[in-house]
């Protein structure tokens, strides 16, 4: 009897849900526009690039609108001075240039983003960690098997060092491109994927260092494997990032690795993420993260 019951209410609740598919246009409030910051910055040797958007409606389509004008500096805890300058050709975009600043940041150093825009300022504060050094990637042949076709499969190999609390944003490209969708973000803490795995001073587990294979999406937007062929190059840097950066990214993947279907009823809701930029001066509204971030790199080709 129990069966049937479970049968009929399947027939009475679910699928009355998988047979609508009316289309509505929901009309939602204006608001007003928020700065958005977007200054991820790293010690590689390369011009620095902070970004201030503004916000805009839901189902606004276009890209969003750069803010000019702003007076944008970054100051470490040893009186350091790095003035970024607005880009002539890209609105909202400011630059610090490697060649007349070098290198920016040190380990270990404290930095203080300021940016003021007329009236209002913004703060935010930062520290470079460590980063390990990636030892080699090496590539393994999968055979063809009733759910894949024969592949090879990418793998990087780097050590957590032993000690203090350590997180990573590990990003993957597959012939120079970044593998950048919601689902291929790839953070770690220490080697594993949280504080309470214990994977503190050792290798990084095999989930995060094959997280550098990349995926397309076929016709009906599913992911799909797309394994390394030969001649294809596959490049993996590790970016140290604060506790507040990898709470930062790991809500930006809720909130954006959203696959659709059945399983949205159940999803966490909209909402925006955490932001360690705060308002020191008027009342105008910002999102978005600052983080300072050490690198390692390594690369390699598929040569059979």
């Amino acid at each position: 009897m129990m069966k049937y019951l479970i049968r009929y209410a399947f027939l009475v609740l679910i699928l009355p849900m998988l047979s609508c598919e009316d289309e509505i246009s929901p009309e939602l409030e204006s608001a007003d526009p928020v700065l958005v910051v977007d200054a991820w910055l790293n010690n590689k040797d390369e011009d620095q690039i902070i970004k201030l958007t503004e916000s805009q409606p839901y189902f606004d389509n276009t890209s969003p609108t750069g803010v000019s004008g702003a007076q944008i500096v970054v100051v470490d805890d040893q009186g350091k001075t790095y003035p970024f300058t607005e880009d002539d050709v890209v609105q909202g975009q400011y630059n610090l240039v490697a060649i007349s600043a070098g290198v920016f940041g040190e380990v270990g150093r404290s930095f203080e983003l300021t940016i003021q825009i007329g009236e209002d300022e913004f703060k935010a504060f930062s520290t470079m960690s460590r980063v390990p050094p990636i030892d080699s990637i090496t590539f393994t042949f999968e055979e063809k098997t009733a759910f894949q076709e024969e592949s090879y499969i990418a793998e990087f190999w780097a050590v957590d060092p032993k000690g203090e609390d350590d997180r990573y944003w590990i990003k993957g490209f597959k012939n120079g491109v970044l593998l950048n969708r919601p689902s291929e973000i790839n953070l770690a803490y220490d080697a594993g994927f949280s504080a309470s795995g214990n994977f503190d001073g050792v290798p990084f587990i095999a989930p995060i260092r094959r997280e550098i294979n990349p995926f397309d999406v076929d016709d009906n937007t599913n992911l799909v494997k797309n394994p390394y062929k030969p001649l294809d190059s596959v490049y993996v840097e590790i970016h140290s990032i604060t506790l507040e950066a990898f709470n930062f990214m790991n809500q930006v993947v809720i909130q954006t690795d959203r696959p659709g279907g059945f399983s949205e009823l159940f999803a966490t809701p909209l909402a925006n993420v955490s932001t360690n930029i705060v308002v020191t001066k008027g009342n105008r509204k910002v999102v978005g993260f600052f983080n300072t971030a050490a690198v390692s790199a390594a690369g390699k080709r598929l040569r059979i």
